[in-house]
C-alpha cells in the first residue's frame, strides 16, 4: 500500500492551469524534460513508503487532482526536487485544509479518481466544499 503526500498548488488559479503546467513540463517538443519538477528543503523521511505514491493536488481547499510520484532527487543546493509524471488525473473533490509545504495522506484517506469514462460531470469543488460544511459529503 502506497503512501502519498498533499501539496498547496500555490499560483495556481485553476485545475485546468495546473494541468497546463504539469503538461508543459511533459511536451519534449515543446523544451519540457519528460517530467515535473517541484522544491522540498528536506527528503520526507517516509520517501520509501511513497513509491507507487501521488501527489495530491489542493486548490481551494480541495483535493483536486492527483500526480504520480517518480522520486526525489537532491539538488547541488542541498534541496530536494520531487519528481512528478507531467499529468493531472482527477479525483473526486474532497476538503482540506491549507498547509506550508506537503503532508502524507494515507492509502485509505485518498479520494478516488474519476473514471475518465464516466459519462456524469463532478460536483464542482466549491459546491462540494459547501456540501462538506454541511455535513452531507
Amino acid at each position: 500500500m502506497a503512501l502519498h503526500m498533499t501539496k498547496i498548488a500555490f499560483g495556481s488559479e485553476s485545475a485546468d492551469t495546473l494541468r497546463q503546467w504539469l503538461e508543459s513540463h511533459g511536451d519534449s517538443e515543446g523544451g519540457g524534460q519528460g517530467e515535473a519538477l517541484i522544491t522540498t528543503r528536506y527528503l520526507p523521511t517516509r520517501h520509501a513508503e511513497m513509491m507507487g505514491g501521488s501527489l495530491y493536488w489542493i486548490h481551494q481547499h480541495m483535493l483536486v487532482g492527483r500526480s504520480p510520484l517518480l522520486g526525489f532527487a537532491q539538488r547541488e543546493d542541498g534541496r530536494w526536487w520531487v519528481r512528478l509524471e507531467p499529468r493531472l488525473i482527477a479525483v473526486h473533490p474532497q476538503p482540506r485544509r491549507a498547509h506550508q509545504g506537503w503532508r502524507y495522506l494515507a492509502e485509505a484517506d485518498a479520494p478516488a479518481d474519476i473514471d475518465a469514462g464516466a459519462s456524469e460531470e463532478p460536483l464542482p469543488a466549491r459546491l462540494v466544499g459547501e456540501l462538506a460544511k454541511l455535513g452531507l459529503v
